[in-house]
């Protein structure tokens, strides 16, 4: 009995000096990171782990009930679109055309109220928002700098650095995009409890703005911040006023935060259910107009659609310009679509586990499903 009192003291003594070991190098989060992965069989981060976080609701009101077309679900998907979406772990599958829902489909106990984390479909939704923002007068336009509402930001072009780049991809900080090691700027800002002064103490503007692409989670989530400066509330509930809530969404959605009564890590992690993701696609394919109503400025729509500084990618939507028609959409890292084909009258939104490798700039499933979609509802 001893001995084996001794070895637990001595396990003990060892995870406490390991645990102080990371709060003296600054690296606490990462317990905060095991916890929610490896502790819960986990190797990453997952669609439903919102549980592991402080959260903050974006609230619905009236819902706009979706209209169902006359053959809703009674349209076969083609054999490759289904093992492609099975092999994928989709746990939600719509296709709506001319504004109603034409298939519906669910896997893994998830139903058309299931919420689920989007990933970095959110930074799509934090650019719709500061555009709103400058529609409403709380932004001056996208050429505001960026230092006017976060003058903590550092680096040698920090007076260089413009909204339209943070929207664009290329503010040029000193961000790695890299998602395997646990001590990258990623996982940091995953699982850390102050994005704010992370990105003023570790995140330089180190090149020259507007002038590169670099995909970097950190340029929507200072995107997020000059929001919530500028509007002087959450973005959670500026979300909820001047989004959610006009969009009819069915149910409130919920944002992941840094910490209790934090911020909001814009760059990721708003959770909703697949018809309400959805909606965002029917605002974009009718240029910002919400049932009569125009949300967003059609132009700006035009122009975040289109391609930036680089041909796939325009003011954080993705483009494909690999089919004979105009193909765009939201994207998070585990195959997280909302896809808008304006020329057809088509919206898709998938969500789930897992996606296909890259083929060129865009996933090999997404590639699969805009083919199969409009080879079977494009007419």
């Amino acid at each position: 009995m001893k001995t084996l009192l001794r070895f637990l003291a001595i396990v003990l003594l060892i995870l406490g000096l390991a645990v102080l070991g990371l709060f003296l190098t600054g690296n606490q989060y990462l317990l905060k990171g095991v916890w929610a992965t490896y502790l819960h069989g986990e190797t990453t981060a997952t669609i439903s782990d919102a549980r592991y976080f402080d959260t903050r609701p974006i609230g619905a009101g009236t819902s706009d009930e979706w209209e169902l077309a006359e053959d809703y679900n009674q349209r076969n998907l083609s054999d490759t679109l289904v093992a492609t979406l099975e092999e994928t772990e989709s746990v939600a599958f719509l296709i709506i055309k001319n504004d109603k829902i034409v298939i519906e489909k669910y896997w893994d106990g998830y139903s058309d109220t299931s919420h689920s984390n989007s990933f970095s479909m959110a930074k799509s939704i934090t650019t719709m928002l500061a555009q709103i923002a400058i529609q409403k007068g709380f932004i001056d336009n996208w050429d505001d700098p960026v230092i006017k509402y976060l003058p903590g930001i550092q680096g040698p072009y920090r007076r260089d650095l413009k909204l339209k780049d943070l929207s664009m991809m290329s503010a040029g900080l000193q961000w790695d995009e890299g998602y395997t090691s646990p001590f990258g700027i990623t996982a940091q800002a995953y699982y850390g409890s102050d994005i704010e002064n992370l990105l003023y103490e570790k995140v330089p503007v180190v090149k020259q703005p507007g002038t590169v692409f670099n995909y970097q989670s950190g340029a929507s989530q200072l995107l997020g911040l000059v929001v919530a400066k500028a509007t002087d509330k959450s973005i959670s509930q500026f979300a909820s006023e001047e989004l959610w809530k006009p969009l009819g969404a069915s149910e409130s959605a919920i944002w992941h935060l840094d910490n209790e009564g934090g911020n909001e890590l814009t760059y990721c992690c708003f959770n909703s259910n697949a018809r309400d993701f959805a909606r965002f696609g029917k605002l974009l394919e009718h240029y910002g107009k919400w049932n009569g109503t125009q949300l967003l400025d059609s132009t700006f729509v035009a122009t975040a659609s289109s391609p930036g500084l680089a041909n796939h990618y325009g003011w954080s939507f993705w483009i494909d310009d690999r089919h004979l028609t105009k193909v765009y959409y939201m994207r998070g890292i585990l195959g997280q679509y909302v896809i808008v084909i304006p020329e057809k009258d088509l919206v898709i939104c998938r969500l789930g586990k897992q996606r296909m490798a890259n083929v060129g700039n865009h996933p090999g499933d997404e590639k699969i499903i805009v083919e199969e979609v409009l080879k079977y509802f494009g007419s």
